[in-house]
């Protein structure tokens, strides 16, 4: 193996072992060429018909699902998640091209509008004015280290944007670069077999900061994709705010996901909402961005049942392996700062680790005084650690929810009445997070046309925009006006008799007909 520290190797974080093969740290160079390629491609891109360009999400779909299990092999080594799990993930990434191939063959998401000319007006003229969205340009994304298909190379930020008519130069996640390097010979064979240039998909790797950093200054990046921590989220957003033009950011930082259980619905499911808290908790080894973190309860009738099964969950399960050893570090880290505090009692804590590799769950309760004076307590651990919070009155629960900070999800579990009674706190809610669940727990999101997965800073950079769903494609646009242009000069989108037959608002009314 070479020495050299251009090059590095993928670690097996259930042995600690180097894998086979290594990877060369891109240099600026590499990242210079990688922009202007993209830049280049842009040009003929951004024009591409909508056909081949939802062909060409398909055949990358395609081309994926023919690497079959090699793919899903080098990734369990790279990341110790199950082949179960990543055979579902697989399946998710397939889906959403093929999700957003649909959205950009039918063609009305670029929000097209005409207010005809009114030359007869009185006292002034009207101009014809028509309204549609084009793509911003080359987009940096980010892997992320928790979902290695899914929100990775071929992942949502990547298939938003290329739908949207954006080149991507994709910075590839250091803990899984094997798997990064496959599904980047998956894109590269889609752009070959439907014919376009080399630069609509780029991909540069490496252990440095400076790689990212880099690939976020360049001139030619117009936006960036990312999903992670808090301060890989800022330090980009940072980054792209300081060029001498700057970009927007789509950063997804993580979140505690608060979860409020309502008096009625407790003392009716107190066991069941314990169970499924505690599956959720754990699924993944907690390493989801809507882990339930942080819940919060009413003390009563069967309040003391509610913790019992809660403990009883969480102390049944087995210890296990995180995606890389700086991920466990911070979550025992975390777990030893709260183990501190002498306010918290520990609830329930999973089977011991036994050896050096692998965590194991802990929920800490806590008061509402406690809470409310410890601004720590709201944030993210991330992994399978969640804090639970005791009421005494409504009021309790009303404030906890103005105090926090934006989150991606918020969930609530009440009867009818509940919901009702706490009609005040949904009001609240909606205001801090993108995404409020009723009787669910927040893992698992669905790809699809409604969902939001964003919310208010610090969840985001930017809290106008999901990341999942085909809303996310509108990260990566912007709107042009064009006045009074002849008929000739016009983009498909906005001609009088509407080739592509997509809903348009015309004059206040939204129709697919010619003019």
């Amino acid at each position: 193996m070479n020495s050299d520290t251009t090059y590095y190797q993928a670690i097996n974080p259930a042995t600690g072992e180097k894998l086979e093969g290594e990877f060369k740290n891109s240099t600026r160079e590499d990242v210079d060429k990688a922009a202007k390629n993209a830049a280049k491609a842009f040009q003929a891109y951004r024009k591409l018909d909508n056909e081949t360009k939802a062909k060409f999400l398909e055949q990358i779909a395609d081309e994926i699902n023919a690497l079959g299990d090699d793919l899903l092999e080098r990734c369990h080594l790279e990341t110790a998640l199950p082949i179960g799990r990543l055979t579902g993930e697989r399946g998710r990434t397939m889906s959403q091209l093929r999700l957003f191939a649909s959205v950009v063959r039918e063609g009305s998401w670029v929000d097209a509008r005409i207010d005809l000319a009114q030359p007869n007006r009185e006292p002034l003229p009207k101009s014809d004015i028509r309204h549609m969205l084009i793509p911003l340009g080359p987009v940096a994304v980010f892997g992320a280290s928790n979902f290695p298909l899914a929100f990775s190379t071929a992942g949502g930020d990547t298939a938003s944007a290329l739908a949207a008519g954006c080149p991507v130069v994709y910075k590839g996640h250091p803990a899984h670069p094997g798997t990064t390097e496959m599904i980047t010979g998956a894109i590269q064979k889609a752009i070959k077999e439907i014919g376009l240039p080399e630069g609509v998909f780029s991909m540069v790797q490496g252990t440095s900061i400076e790689v990212g950093g880099n690939l976020v200054k360049h001139e030619d990046i117009k936006a960036v994709g990312f999903t992670g921590s808090y301060r890989g989220g800022m330090a980009i957003f940072n980054y792209a705010n300081s060029r001498p033009v700057p970009i927007p950011v789509f950063s997804e930082m993580g979140s505690t996901n608060p979860m409020f259980i309502l008096p009625r619905a407790l003392k009716e499911r107190a066991e069941q909402i314990a169970q499924g808290y505690s599956n959720s908790l754990n699924m993944g080894v907690g390493q989801f961005c809507t882990n339930p973190g942080l819940s919060f309860y009413p003390k009563g009738e069967k309040s003391e049942e509610f913790l019992e099964e809660l403990s009883a969950q969480v102390s049944k399960t087995d210890p296990a392996i995180m995606l890389t050893e700086g991920i466990q570090s911070a979550y025992n880290k975390g777990l030893e700062e709260l183990s501190k505090n002498e306010k918290l009692m520990v609830l329930g804590e999973g089977k011991k680790v036994d050896h050096k590799i692998g965590v194991c769950s802990k929920v800490f309760k806590t008061t509402i005084d406690t809470y409310l004076k410890s601004k720590e307590l709201s944030e993210e651990n991330f992994g399978p650690s969640s804090i639970v919070v005791e009421t005494t009155a409504k009021e309790d629960l009303l404030k906890a929810a103005r105090e926090l900070e934006g989150h991606l999800t918020a969930t609530v579990h009440g009867t009818d009445e509940d919901l009702e009674e706490y009609a005040e706190l949904f009001n609240i809610l909606e205001q801090k997070v993108g995404r409020v669940l009723v009787n669910g727990y927040p893992t698992g999101v669905e790809v699809c046309h409604s969902m939001v997965h964003g919310g208010p800073f610090p969840a985001t950079t930017a809290p106008s925009s999901t990341s999942v769903g085909t809303n996310a494609i509108k990260r990566f646009v912007r709107p042009v006006c064009y006045q009074d242009y002849p008929e000739s000069l016009l983009p498909d989108e906005l001609k009088n008799d509407n080739p592509l037959h997509i809903w348009r608002l015309v004059d206040g009314e939204f129709s697919q007909k010619s003019i």
